[in-house]
């Protein structure tokens, strides 16, 4: 993946603020709209790695999907770990946002004005 890309919900307001504050600090990006743009099981164990975070810490267990599914009781293991993934390829309106893929290699959940500021700094 080339050049720093922001995983967003439109809807979502914490998103919007990233965009803005993107934009107010010249950073050069590009958006996915990731429940249109539908990031796969091979793209979400990418992020993960570049996150150094598991799949349920980037779940929103929250969310209906999450209650329909049981998520909570879900144990977080390497044992369960795919089955994690297959969860948020399958329902990404369960994947915590906004998330930011930055040049150097890194990612973040980028949810305060401050971790925007980092991903922006990374370029």
């Amino acid at each position: 993946m080339r050049g720093m890309e922001i995983w967003i919900n439109p809807a979502c307001s914490k998103c919007r603020s990233a965009l803005t504050l993107l934009d107010a600090e010249g950073a050069d990006y590009t958006v996915r709209r990731y429940l249109e743009d539908v990031p796969d099981e091979g793209e979400i164990r990418a992020v993960l790695e570049r996150l150094d975070l598991e799949p349920w810490d980037i779940t929103r267990t929250q969310e209906p999907a999450a209650g329909e599914l049981g998520l909570k009781e879900w144990a977080r293991d390497a044992d369960t770990r795919d089955r994690w993934i297959t969860a948020l390829a399958t329902h990404p309106r369960l994947i915590q946002r906004p998330i930011i893929t930055a040049d150097d290699g890194t990612a973040l959940v980028a949810r305060t004005d401050e971790a925007v500021r980092d991903a922006a700094s990374r370029r």
